[in-house]
């Protein structure tokens, strides 16, 4: 089974929530996990195959604060994730469509573009039409956690 770190991205408290919904799921399913909203450095990722980032959006589309030094920092040193695979769930709000989810999709780009390798879609979640993002990202989940 994969030893999985689930890397929040979080600014009201939303993508906390689903990471702590989903660590149960994937426990039961035998994976190894751990959840944290600290990451800063590639030193961080080094002892997981696996991450799954719960990631949401604020402002003009940017990365929440306590995850943007790590994402900063995995694109200037072009970090060697080639040994990694990874999931992201994206947090948004629809009514800000030229923004949506665009934390989740900023992540997303730059674990690509360290090497690693993405399993399944992206999973965007809309506020503006689902309120309770954790119910969504269940239900994504179980076809994930098969996929790793």
């Amino acid at each position: 089974m994969a030893t999985i770190l689930i890397l929040v991205g979080t600014e009201s408290g939303n993508a906390q929530m689903v990471a702590d919904a989903l660590k149960p799921v994937l426990a039961e399913a035998g994976h190894a996990v751990d959840v944290t909203d600290k990451a800063a450095t590639f030193a961080d990722l080094q002892a997981h195959d696996v991450l799954l980032v719960v990631c949401a959006t604020h402002g003009s589309g940017d990365i929440p604060t306590n995850i943007l030094p790590l994402v900063e920092t995995l694109e200037r040193e072009k970090s060697d994730l080639s040994g990694h695979r990874y999931g992201v769930i994206a947090l948004g709000d629809m009514t800000y469509q030229d923004t949506f989810c665009g934390g989740g999709k900023k992540v997303d780009q730059v674990l690509e573009l360290c090497g690693a390798r993405k399993v399944g879609e992206r999973l965007e979640v809309d506020a503006s039409t689902q309120p309770l993002p954790d119910e969504e990202a269940l239900a994504w989940i179980e076809g994930w956690k098969t996929q790793v």
